[in-house]
């Protein structure tokens, strides 16, 4: 089955999350099918916090990908934003 989830990168006490597709038996920072953007928790200043391939992850859901709590949590919260900015 494939799970859209966040995969771990940046340094310690730096967090730094890549929103991939991946099968679900896969470890958390191992392979993935697909990346479909990247989410920054600490982003300060004028960087972006969350870029998602919106078209890429409707894709995914729709042949039966299931996003992660977390993951449903900051899409939810993008198109929030992207729709106030709108």
């Amino acid at each position: 089955m494939v799970t859209i989830r966040l995969s771990r990168g940046g340094a310690k006490k730096q967090p730094f999350y890549h929103v991939v597709a991946t099968d679900s038996r896969a470890r958390r920072d191992g392979r993935y099918i697909e990346r479909l953007g990247y989410y920054n928790p600490v982003a300060r200043g004028d960087s972006t916090a969350v870029q998602l391939d919106l078209e890429r992850l409707d894709y995914w859901i729709s042949v039966g990908g299931q996003m992660s709590d977390r993951v449903r949590k900051v899409v939810k919260d993008y198109k929030k934003s992207a729709a106030a900015a709108a």
